[in-house]
């Protein structure tokens, strides 16, 4: 492991366990490994650490996806370094392994990555990762204000305003009428500046909120193509159809709808052995909020589309609702795949039954008339 080896014209596989503070890197040439150190956390330092040591070689470098985001890979691969962002849970992993440190990750990372047994994740352009940010910060603080108004609730139900069946949507008019209560009646002061300031924090998130929503409006008026195919689907609005868009794009990625239903965590997982075959329920990898919104506007398909409908019932009398509507979820995003692809709207078709009865209809209108043709 010295300096003094030429790799020029040699290919080196440095494994990267990113951290905060430090990059930990291995680096095997040849099936050897070469080289361990430990660097700061700064990607211009990596890159002299590179060049420096193992100028004129070919590096593909691996490091797992993770907090630090995309920002290394992107600068790695702007300096001709082959850089690739890898899953963690692929990293393979003896059941005898019961020691973890950061040199140990950074070899496997670079072991795995010199025998071609490691696949890169799909990695966004900044513009299209500038989309994801805001639908997920809509996201997120959407959560937030949820969390604000079940306080507001408690807070009223336990005090007396309200009682334990209230239903009630909140509003600003019904925030203030609670507020206005609060102070007539002889509640004391402090529970009314609890309550205020509750609510002034749930009406400024509300306010960010309806803010963040033009913002995806400006989104959706840059892709008015990709974004009409994804609300033509039953179910599916401005909020949904935006978190599609930005989570999958035109989902050209995606060479088969296996690869769409693995990202999106749709896959059923199975255990077989010998002649038996069980599949059990979804793995739940992949991108959880895909599933979220897939499911939910599966619930309303299935009452405007046929088809979805008739493959609902049909897994539902076998295996209950439940395990039925993430069937049609996966259905529903595979014929999703097929629209943006082709750059077709979302079409609902009728079913064979439907069909055929819409034929006898047809034939029993047209003896109607013939018959009255012939009276």
């Amino acid at each position: 492991m010295t300096n003094s080896i030429d790799y020029v014209g040699k290919v080196v596989y440095m494994g990267i366990d990113v951290h905060k503070a430090t990059y930990v890197c291995v680096s095997i040439c040849e099936s050897a490994v070469v080289k361990r150190d430990t660097l700061s956390a700064d990607s211009q330092s990596l890159l002299h650490y590179m060049n420096k040591h193992f100028h004129g070689a070919k590096i593909n470098s691996a490091y797992e996806a993770g907090f630090s985001g995309f920002h290394l890979h992107r600068f790695l691969i702007q300096n001709g370094v082959n850089n690739i962002i890898v899953n963690p849970s692929s990293i393979e992993i003896s059941s005898r392994d019961r020691v973890k440190t950061d040199k140990r990750d950074a070899l496997k990372i670079a072991t795995q990555l010199s025998v071609q047994r490691l696949r890169g994740i799909y990695v966004p352009s900044i513009e299209q990762e500038s989309k994801r940010h805001v639908t997920r910060l809509r996201s997120n603080i959407w959560k937030l204000n949820h969390q604000i108004g079940g306080r507001i609730k408690s807070l009223l139900f336990t005090q007396g305003p309200i009682k334990s069946d209230d239903k009630t949507r909140l509003t600003k008019k019904w925030l203030t009428e609670k507020l206005l209560e609060i102070k007539e009646k002889e509640y004391p002061d402090d529970l009314y500046y609890v309550v205020n300031q509750y609510v002034e924090e749930w009406l400024n998130l509300t306010e960010k909120i309806k803010k963040i929503e033009e913002q995806l409006k400006i989104q959706a008026k840059s892709e008015s193509d990709l974004h009409a195919i994804y609300t033509s689907g039953p179910g599916i609005g401005l909020i949904h159809g935006r978190e599609l868009a930005n989570e999958l794009g035109d989902m050209s990625r995606f060479s088969n709808e296996k690869q769409l239903f693995s990202y999106a965590g749709l896959t059923p997982s199975e255990y077989s052995s010998g002649e038996h075959t069980r599949q059990g329920h979804i793995s739940r990898q992949g991108r959880p909020v895909i599933r979220k919104i897939m499911v939910e506007a599966s619930w309303v398909a299935i009452e405007k589309d046929p088809n979805l409908r008739e493959v609902f019932d049909r897994i539902a009398a076998r295996k209950g609702k439940k395990r039925a509507i993430v069937a049609v979820a996966r259905r529903y995003l595979g014929r999703l795949r097929s629209c943006a692809m082709n750059g077709t709207l979302y079409e609902i078709k009728t079913t064979k039954k439907e069909d055929k009865d819409q034929t006898i209809r047809k034939l029993n209108t047209y003896s109607i008339i013939q018959e009255r043709a012939l009276v």
